[in-house]
This record gives structure tokens, sequence and C-alpha cells, in this order.
């Protein structure tokens, strides 16, 4: 197979969308905007699309389709959302029924695409400003947890945040914090730095998805708001029928991550 960190996004998705890739995304195309998925009913799309709103950090939206529609106008040409993320979730009455790598078969007229900003987007950020993404250097998806911190409600939505954890030196995290903070429409600062324990966490070595990576001496757990939110919430809500990505495994889009930033 190709080298995967040469594809361009196009290529990336190609290859996505014809069942040649099904991993996890993070490190590919570095520079281009990643996003995470939440697809819904009409009849639930404008309560979501609120909740959303009101929690801008764990759900920044980036794009919203049209009912029924399986492509976008601002952030991707030739796309195709039914196809082209390498791992999808169904959920119904709030569990996890099923994972697939194409959702084309459960496609409706009614269905709502809302593309969410992912922190895999600030990550190449991250490393032009020397800093190491450790998951990236690994190979390893990106750990991610369930947390205490309260949402605000929305509708027939509520629940808890899920973070993504990167270690960082000590001496680099204001630098981290810093890069991060200018890319809001991808989570933007980080949540918490260096205790897990303040918001709910109880075992670094078990992340509720994505792996577990080693956090060496001299540095400390930084955790950014994740935009598996929506499915700790679903879980929590339980709707009838809800379609997301499955965490890692994102949209690679057109966008370049710099348009993101604050001018």
């Amino acid at each position: 197979m190709e080298n995967l960190n040469k594809l361009s996004p196009v290529e990336l998705r190609h290859l996505i969308r014809t069942g040649k890739f099904s991993g996890q995304t993070s490190g590919l195309a570095a520079g281009f905007t990643q996003a995470n998925l939440v697809i819904l009913p009409r009849s639930l799309a404008y309560d979501f699309l609120l909740f959303a709103q009101r929690n801008p950090k764990p759900c920044p939206i980036l794009e919203v389709s049209d009912a029924g529609s399986r492509n976008l106008r601002q952030f991707a040409q030739d796309v195709d959302l039914a196809n082209d993320f390498p791992k999808y979730r169904i959920y119904r009455d709030g569990k996890l029924t099923e994972e697939v790598t194409s959702v084309e078969k459960y496609w409706r007229d009614d269905l709502v695409s809302f593309i969410i900003g992912c922190s895999f987007s600030f990550e190449a950020e991250l490393i032009a400003a020397g800093i190491e993404v450790r998951q990236i250097t690994l190979g390893l998806n990106v750990p991610m947890y369930n947390t205490n911190i309260e949402l605000t409600p929305a509708g027939k939505f509520h629940g808890t945040m899920v973070v993504s954890m990167r270690p960082i030196p000590t001496e680099q995290v204001v630098k981290a914090v810093k890069v991060t903070a200018a890319m809001p429409k991808v989570h933007g600062a980080p949540i918490q730095i260096g205790q897990p324990a303040k918001i709910g966490i109880k075992d670094l070595a078990h992340p509720d998805y994505g792996d577990a990576v080693p956090i060496k001496p001299g540095e400390v757990p930084v955790f950014w708001p994740c935009g598996v939110t929506p499915q700790n919430v679903i879980m929590q809500v339980k709707p009838p029928f809800v379609i997301t990505h499955s965490p890692g495994h994102m949209l690679i889009t057109d966008v370049k991550n710099t348009s993101l930033k604050y001018d």
C-alpha cells in the first residue's frame, strides 16, 4: 500500500471509500483538518445543534449537512459521508450495536450529519512547535476518558464530557496551551492539566476509548475536550438511532488547519 503519510486528503478518502484503509487517522494528512461525526434523524437535529452550540469546547461544529445529503459544501469536495470515515458506530437506543466501515445501507432521507472539530487537527501544530505527540510517535490511537464534567443540557441531550490526553513535558505545557488555544474550532485550550482525579479519571492506564500511552518522568497529563463526547451523551440519552465515527477514525477534510486559527 502507498505510504499513507504522503497521500492528499482526497487520496486518503478514496482509499477509505474503497475499503483499502480502515485504521485510525492520527498523524495522517498533516496540516489538514480532521473531523468527528454525528448523524441523527432530522427530528433530533435541532436539539443536537442547540446542545453543540451550548457546549462548543467538546462539540465545535464545523459544518452541518442538508437532510439526506452525503455531501459537504465547505470542508470537503468529492466526499461521501457514508463511506469516507474509516469506521463508523451504530447506536440503537443508546447501545452500540455495530461497528462498520460503511453506513450506506443504513442511509435515510431524514438523516442530518454534523461534522465536529477534532483534536487531531492541532497535533501537527504541536509537532511544529517542537512538542512530541506521544500516540503519533508510537503509532497508537489517542487515549480518551469519560469525566465528571457536566455539560449544558439542550432539549433531549445532556451528559458529561469526554477528554483526550497527551503527556507534555512540564516546561512545554504553556506552549502547548498557547498553540491549542489559538484553534478553538478544534477544541482549543486544555480543560485540565496534571490532575486527572479532579475530573473523575481514576486510572490513566485504562482509557475508556483509544490506547494507553506512557507518561515519562518530567511530563504531566494534559486533557483536552474531545469530540467523542457526543457518543458518551448518546449512551446516556438513548435516542432510537444514531451513527457516529469510531473513536480515532476521522474524516480527513480539504481544509488547512491554519484557516481555523485566530487571525
